[in-house]
């Protein structure tokens, strides 16, 4: 479940128009290009204001900063049209999404931004919470996709989304940041596969 990165307002709210929509996505592309260069340590209120063109006084007054402005680049992020996969088979769609997965942090140009994103977590509290807001969101985006597996008799009516969405994506996120092994479509398969094991054997039914 990817995203050009993972976010300010809620993921998933409607971008406003005009000229604050402009500075908004300037602040962000600013924020997404400081992030990449220099990590989240090194991102500064005034490389924003130089690279996106938005004066330092206007970031503290809307973003309050760094953080603030880390949180809402993720929230942006979160508002983007992605769906999930719907192949026409459970099978399939767990596995075109763990190949969506692999296939977006393995292309250096796609994983920049949610790398960064991910690393920011690690040092920010509200960066963190803005990562879990969008990824909270983005499993709510799969519901859909278990929806359509429920109907076809593919899983038991209980099944989460949000663990299942989980249990895909795991293996992978361990071995791109924990273990640092190389990840390709058979990793994204075999996470897949045991995802569906364990839904046909109703281990991520929802809890109650």
């Amino acid at each position: 479940m990817p995203s050009e990165a993972p976010p300010p307002g809620a993921p998933g709210t409607l971008r406003p128009g005009g000229r604050t929509a402009r500075t908004r996505a300037a602040v962000r592309d600013a924020v997404l290009a400081g992030l990449v260069e220099h990590g989240y340590p090194g991102l500064t209120i005034e490389y924003v204001a130089e690279h996106s063109g938005v004066h330092k006084t206007t970031l503290y007054r809307r973003w309050g900063g760094v953080e603030g402005l880390v949180a809402d680049a993720l929230d942006f992020a979160g508002e983007d049209s992605w769906t999930p996969p719907d192949t026409g088979s459970l099978e399939g769609d767990l596995r075109a999404l763990a190949l969506e997965i692999v296939e977006t942090f393995t292309d250096p140009a796609s994983a920049a931004a949610p790398t960064a994103f991910i690393a920011a977590a690690f040092q920010s509290d509200r960066a963190a919470d803005a990562l879990r807001g969008f990824y909270a969101e983005r499993f709510a985006r799969c519901a859909p996709l278990i929806e359509r597996a429920v109907e076809r008799g593919e899983a038991p009516p209980a099944t989460d989304a949000g663990a299942v969405v989980r249990a895909v994506s795991a293996p992978l996120f361990l071995r791109l940041f924990i273990t640092r092994e190389p990840l390709d479509a058979a990793a994204a398969d075999q996470a897949a596969g045991a995802a569906l094991a364990a839904i046909r054997a109703g281990a991520h039914a929802s809890p109650g």
